[in-house]
């Protein structure tokens, strides 16, 4: 599926409840989780343990931080729309976002993508983006929810 691209507030509107795409596959590494790790000062062993996780934790081995999971939309979100004529874009969200499993180290993760609504707000348009994030080869994602953007087009 071939990149949305979106110029304008109108460019919204013919997306309203429909799918707006998939990204690639993203590799989880271990370097990932531990470089988040410092980063937020979360060292907890079921991330940071490779050894202490193959024995102790119920996945056998680490798993990714769920923020590190959440931490990946931008960057999943720009394979799949590319928003154009902006002058400002501001996360504004998250909307009942629910982990749902783990991912554990070297898994492969990617976000489908959904636009649930898009308001002009005064020439900011709000869009609430339903956001699903699965993993290769199992049938339950990491998570689901909706992010908000605020998009101050030119």
């Amino acid at each position: 599926m071939s990149k949305v691209i979106i110029s304008s507030h109108q460019d919204f509107e013919p997306y309203l409840g429909k799918e707006l795409g998939v990204s690639d596959y993203l590799q989880i590494t271990q370097e990932q989780i531990n470089l988040f790790a410092d980063a937020t000062l979360d060292h907890q062993w079921i991330h940071v343990d490779e050894k202490r996780a193959q024995t102790e934790s119920p996945y056998k081995a680490t798993i990714a931080h769920g923020y590190l999971t959440v931490s990946l939309l931008p960057v999943l979100w720009a394979q799949i729309v590319e928003v154009q004529n902006t002058k400002l874009l501001v996360n504004y969200g998250i909307e009942k976002l629910k982990f749902n499993q783990a991912v554990t180290v070297n898994s492969e993760v990617r976000v489908r993508a959904t636009l649930v609504s898009a308001v002009n707000l005064r020439g900011i348009t709000k869009a609430e983006i339903g956001v699903t994030m699965e993993i290769k080869d199992s049938n339950k994602p990491a998570f689901q929810g909706s992010v908000v953007f605020l998009y101050h087009f030119n």
